[in-house]
């Protein structure tokens, strides 16, 4: 009979203690996920003399699924895999929320009319 050592004594507590702890951990980041990559809430409001609108939408832009408007002309918003958000002023600055994203862009703009973007 193998003779019982303190790492073999410890194993199957600590394996049942994985299997216990590893579903309750994947069900949490799962809700965490499903509302973090849900589609955020509509928004009309004015910032800094600018109207800013965004809804969701069913298809968009590289399956966004959400429109976002300054001053009536489409603002192009992208969602990157992390969750956050950038739009085609300003690209290489990630926000969180396409509203963010819009106030990046009228920021960016300093008064300055959008031209509407061309999506493919």
């Amino acid at each position: 009979m193998p003779e019982l050592s303190r790492r073999r004594a410890l194993t199957v507590p600590v394996a049942l203690a994985t299997a216990a702890v590893v579903p309750a951990v994947a069900a949490a980041g799962s809700s965490a996920a499903d509302h973090h990559h849900g589609s955020p809430a509509s928004f009309d409001e004015v910032y800094q003399g600018r109207r800013i609108q965004g809804r969701p939408v069913s298809g968009g832009h590289h399956g966004t699924g959400y429109a976002v408007f300054v001053d009536g002309a489409e603002l192009h918003v992208m969602r990157n895999a992390d969750g956050s958000w950038i739009s085609v002023v300003s690209h290489y600055e990630p926000v969180p929320t396409p509203r963010a994203a819009a106030r990046a862009a009228v920021d960016d703009l300093r008064g300055a009319a959008l031209v509407p973007f061309p999506a493919n």
